[in-house]
C-alpha cells in the first residue's frame, strides 16, 4: 500500500501551502488537490492501493487547538531567529520541541487508530 501525506503549510501573508509526500518525493499546492496531482508521476507506478492522509492542522482528540496555535507562533518565532542568525531564548526552545514531540505523538496515534479502523 502506499501512503500519500498532505499537510497545510502556514506562508506569508495568512495563506496557505498544501505539502503531499509520498516515498521521500514531495509537491507542494495552493490546495490539497495540486499538491498531489503535483505527486503524479511518483504515482504511476505505484502497486496496490493507494491511500491519501489529509492532515489539517487543528486540534483533534490527540492534540488541542491550543498546542496547534502555539506550536505555530513558536515556529514563526524560530524562523525569525534562524533567519537573523540567533537562537530562541532556552525556555521557548524547550517549549517549542516540547509541542514538537506531543505533534510527533499524536501522529503516531492517529496512526495508530487509522490502522485500527482499517482492521490492520
Amino acid at each position: 500500500m502506499v501512503t500519500v501525506a498532505i499537510t497545510p503549510e502556514a506562508c506569508e501573508r495568512d495563506t496557505v501551502l498544501y505539502r503531499a509526500r509520498v516515498n521521500g518525493s514531495q509537491a507542494l499546492g495552493r490546495t490539497a488537490g495540486e499538491a498531489l496531482d503535483g505527486l503524479g508521476p511518483h504515482l504511476t507506478n505505484a502497486q496496490g492501493t493507494t491511500v491519501v492522509l489529509v492532515q489539517r492542522l487543528g486540534g483533534d482528540e490527540f492534540v488541542t487547538a491550543a498546542q496547534i496555535d502555539r506550536l505555530k507562533e513558536l515556529m514563526v518565532h524560530w524562523r525569525s531567529a534562524r533567519d537573523a542568525g540567533t537562537s530562541l531564548p532556552p525556555a521557548e526552545q524547550q517549549e517549542l520541541e516540547a509541542l514538537i514531540e506531543a505533534e510527533f505523538d499524536a501522529s503516531a496515534n492517529r496512526a495508530a487508530a487509522l490502522a485500527q479502523q482499517l482492521g490492520r
